[in-house]
């Protein structure tokens, strides 16, 4: 059963909720994948942090690392604004990926970044910046098929 197909499963398996967090964690071979659920309902819910593991990206090259992430970019077209890579890490081994553009307020910016690490890991969290202030993570609102499509996308680009 594809990581995809268990994550599915779980959220179904998982009562509706609006409050506190569950760690949702599916596997599938070499790939792990964990998801930081803060809501769910019939429809949608709300996660702090996706992420994959993946045995494949710990000894990637700095241009196969490069290719993924514009791979991710392009698969990524459904969240709420298009990702893109903005800064390349060669010494620390991590393509960062940021919403661009974010989605901008009065006073604030709404983003997701995602990172790409050759340590083994992809992961997707949602950030808000307000003027004169420290950026701080956020919820990032999903439906479960986005949620799903997301996890299906992160599996295909990590091996």
């Amino acid at each position: 059963m594809t990581l995809k197909d268990q994550l599915q499963r779980s959220l179904a398996s998982l009562p509706l909720f609006s409050s506190g967090e569950h760690l949702v964690a599916v596997e599938d071979g070499s790939q792990e994948l964990h998801c930081h659920l803060v809501a769910l309902d019939t429809m949608a819910c709300a996660f702090t942090r996706l992420a994959l593991k993946a045995d494949s990206i710990t000894t990637i090259s700095m241009d196969d690392l490069k290719m993924k992430a514009e791979q991710l970019s392009a698969r990524l077209t459904y969240l709420l604004e298009p990702i893109s890579p903005i800064e390349i890490d060669s010494q620390g081994c991590v393509v960062q990926l940021r919403s661009n553009p974010p989605q901008k307020e009065t006073d604030c910016t709404n983003y997701y970044e995602l990172l790409l690490s050759r340590g083994n890991e992809i992961s997707l969290c949602r950030y808000t910046r307000t003027v004169g202030q420290e950026r701080k993570a956020i919820p990032a609102q999903v439906t479960r098929e986005v949620l799903v499509r997301l996890a299906g996308d992160f599996s295909a680009v990590g091996p």
